[in-house]
């Protein structure tokens, strides 16, 4: 992981959007200085340079941000303060400015929005003093919103998945109790059907929709404990099936499929400290591989894979409580940072991993322990 300059507002529970011309818009967050929640800014990935664009009109976190098919982009809901929000927003890359657009039926943050074959916009569950089942749709032609049906289950800390059958699959949360149940959104009639729970209540954990059409649930907390497990559902089947758990603990992460199938796992939290360890998994082989770490520990940051293959990890909490680093992993290059010195050793060809996660260099007798991120001879 490299450094890739600083965000001009330190934050966590941003969002980040990969717009169509490649540049990442991060917008909102909370930020050390509340007067920074509604600053928005653009990574330039081609130059790696930071700038701000037009500030949202109303400042928030714990919202949702999402592409639309004409580009522009849809921030929606949060929260600011001590207000729970309804109002949404579009910011159109053209004129980098925002512009207000229609207000949910519901103010909610810590819910969930993805986008429909049809380029609607679902927004699900949430919260504000309690838990939301209801769910809602924009309509980016008219900029309304219209109430759809309703899960069976309020929940906030969330998952949603957009299946390749165009369902919508919502797993985990928080409703009193860490939930394990996991239930689908058919577009054509509006309505929610439970689907197969999960093996382990998870809320705080990660989903990811593989090449093959399945889900990869990873970590997450339940019963105040972090999570290790990660589950696979199949939405032929409507099952469940345990795979092989992460290296480490943690919630609050982050994960991304990248080019080549893997998902990459970043950061997060243990039951002790903020993380900085990095994990992929092949699910191909069922396996997953320690990664380089980040230079710093966080969680509630951002990642996005970029146009260029490249992964760009923004903000968040950890070493200190508001970050404005950002780092970028080159997947085709394998980067280990020295703890100690901060030396970046670049390696082309790993020739072998031992069954205890180091690394072999045989021509020189050398190997690399990733727990302890160290070249020893």
């Amino acid at each position: 992981w490299l450094y890739t300059g600083n965000i001009s507002a330190a934050r966590f529970q941003h969002t980040a959007s990969i717009l169509t011309n490649g540049a990442v818009l991060i917008s909102g967050g909370d930020p050390s200085s509340t007067s920074d929640s509604a600053v928005t800014e653009l990574y330039d990935p081609s130059t790696e340079v930071w700038t701000n664009t037009d500030n949202m009109i109303n400042p928030r976190y714990y919202h949702t941000a999402s592409l639309l098919t004409d580009g522009k982009v849809l921030v929606a809901g949060g929260e600011y303060v001590v207000d729970y929000l309804a109002n949404a927003e579009l910011y159109d890359p053209s004129t980098e400015s925002w512009t207000k657009t229609g207000n949910m039926r519901t103010a909610r943050s810590y819910h969930t929005a993805s986008i429909l074959a049809n380029g609607a916009v679902l927004i699900a569950g949430g919260a504000t003093t309690d838990p939301i089942e209801t769910s809602e749709l924009y309509d980016p032609s008219t900029r309304l919103w219209i109430m759809t049906g309703s899960m069976k289950h309020a929940r906030h800390h969330h998952t949603a998945s957009v299946l390749q059958n165009e369902k919508v699959l919502v797993v985990g949360g928080f409703n009193d109790d860490d939930v394990s149940t996991a239930e689908l959104y058919e577009p054509l009639t509006g309505l929610w059907t439970m689907t197969g729970s999960m093996k382990d209540a998870r809320q705080m954990h990660t989903a990811s929709v593989l090449a093959n059409g399945k889900v990869l649930v990873a970590g997450g907390r339940s019963n105040n404990v972090a999570l290790r497990s990660a589950e696979l559902y199949n939405p032929s089947t409507g099952s469940w099936t345990m795979v092989s758990s992460m290296k480490d603990v943690r919630y609050s992460h982050t994960a991304s499929v990248l080019t080549d199938g893997k998902v990459l796992v970043v950061g997060g939290t243990s039951d002790n400290d903020f993380l900085s360890s990095v994990e992929s998994y092949d699910s191909s082989t069922d396996l997953w591989t320690r990664i380089a770490n980040l230079n710093v520990k966080r969680r509630w940051h951002t990642i996005s894979v970029l146009t260029n293959e490249k992964v760009l990890v923004v903000g968040g909490s950890g070493s200190s409580p508001f970050l404005n680093s950002a780092e970028l992993y080159d997947s085709s290059i394998k980067v280990c940072t020295d703890a100690n010195n901060k030396n970046t050793k670049r390696i082309k060809n790993m020739a072998s991993i031992s069954n205890n996660d180091n690394m072999l260099f045989p021509d020189d007798h050398n190997y690399f322990d990733w727990n302890n991120t160290k070249l020893f001879s």
